[in-house]
């Protein structure tokens, strides 16, 4: 009796002692946004090798898979020892997916980086003659209109002046500030090639040790906590892999598929900057939702600044593409990945990317689903242990529930009444 009062209160205590502990990281999180980020930034840049290399390895694993399935059968018919055949294996697999990595990064720059090169100086060359032809339509405009003619002229004086003084008090001073931003950026540069190489090398062990860091990380959960519950956190983790490694590796499949027919459509129809604006186009098609949109309207004002209806036309192109990769090619390739509702996609992409940039947007709808699916089964199993039903349409319009579990329902002035099946509770 001593000890089960003992026992209960030290889990009232440990209970409070979670809610304050809890109740002040919120409090320094909120009120302290600066210095947390702060703290994630410093944290990033220190792992930035380890980062890059476990995601090149996350995104090669289904290559690093297909090769060990159908290497593994030639190695162990013609291996005495099947130890020595695993290692043998596993090294062609790593060097099957490695080779696939530096083939994909080779031929992207090769074929890529010349048209962009070429699109980017026929941009630059073509630049004045877009600014002489806004000249010309801007003083005929002002010949039309003498009013307007003076209110642009005063303006000018004005910006004029302000520039003038820009000038001599800001610009010139922080002229030593900028030189200091060029060595700085050629050293962020340097520094990202040496991030990329370790990460290359991360990438190489992480791949042939997989299956050791996935028993260690099992022999941990199993340790820390019950049986029943590690099984559940276990397939929680596989249902995570699921979800970001149906939605990652699909949505960049998508992604370059759509911007390989971008250049295409563009090359049929003479659209300038194919190059460069597929490259744009395919990018932020990454980003769910608004991608589509983040990529259209820069690319349509550079081809307005060219072709005006060089950009009515890609608009329309433009338009039919995205409407062919949401209801067509996106659903084929993804297909219902996440789960999520259009609202809670929207929601995830704005959360995320507020917090995290562009790395949150194409992140934060598997991210998002995670979390939904966790505090969805939270939810079902509560429900469960309370002998309540867990269908979602047994609650819409829903009044009250009794206590022998009748579900009574308002429509007007009548309330109806039924009994639910209840589910048996699970461990």
């Amino acid at each position: 009796m001593k000890n089960g009062a003992y026992k209960k209160y030290l889990y009232w205590a440990l209970t409070v002692l979670g809610v304050v502990a809890c109740s002040s990281i919120l409090f320094f999180i909120l009120f302290r946004m600066g210095s947390v980020r702060q703290f994630f930034a410093t944290l990033t840049t220190i792992f930035k090798p380890f980062i890059y290399g476990l995601v090149m390895a996350y995104l090669l694993l289904p290559v690093f898979n297909f090769a060990d399935q159908h290497i593994e059968p030639f190695f162990h018919r013609h291996m005495k020892s099947p130890l020595k055949a695993k290692r043998v294996v596993k090294a062609c697999s790593t060097a099957v997916s490695i080779l696939f990595l530096l083939l994909i990064v080779t031929g992207l720059i090769w074929m890529v980086l010349p048209q962009l090169v070429t699109s980017i100086v026929g941009l630059v060359d073509t630049l004045p003659d877009s600014f002489r032809q806004a000249t010309q339509w801007l003083q005929t405009t002002l010949a039309n209109n003498p009013k307007f003619e003076d209110f642009i002229v005063n303006f000018s004086e004005e910006a004029v002046t302000t520039l003038t003084q820009w000038v001599k008090i800001d610009m010139l001073p922080q002229l030593n500030n900028q030189l200091n931003s060029v060595m700085n950026g050629l050293w962020e540069t340097i520094t990202f090639f040496k991030d990329i190489l370790v990460g290359l090398f991360v990438c190489i062990y992480v791949l042939n040790s997989k299956e050791l860091f996935a028993a260690q990380s099992k022999k941990m959960i199993y340790s820390l906590f019950s049986v029943p519950r590690a099984n559940l956190i276990i397939d929680n983790f596989r249902f995570a892999h699921r979800v970001f490694g149906g939605f990652i590796n699909g949505k960049l499949l998508d992604s370059f598929i759509i911007g390989i027919i971008c250049f295409i459509g563009m090359s049929v129809f003479h659209l300038p900057y194919a190059m460069l604006i597929s490259v744009i186009i395919g990018v932020t098609n990454i980003i769910p939702f608004f991608g589509p949109f983040i990529g259209a309207i820069p690319s349509t004002l550079l081809i307005l600044l060219s072709d005006p209806l060089a950009a009515l036309k890609f608009l329309i192109f433009i338009l039919v593409l995205q409407q062919f990769d949401g209801n067509i090619l996106g659903p084929k390739i993804l297909g219902d990945s996440t789960g999520l509702s259009s609202f809670w996609v929207m929601f995830a992409i704005l959360a995320f990317g507020g917090f995290f940039g562009f790395t949150g947007m194409v992140i934060g709808v598997p991210l998002f689903a995670v979390i939904y699916s966790l505090v969805s089964g939270l939810v079902n199993r509560s429900l469960r242990r309370k002998a309540l039903t867990d269908d979602t349409h047994a609650y819409f319009g829903l009044n009250h529930i009794e206590n022998d579990h009748t579900l009574c329902y308002e429509k007007g002035e009548t309330q109806t009444r039924v009994k639910t099946s209840i589910r048996e509770d699970e461990p």
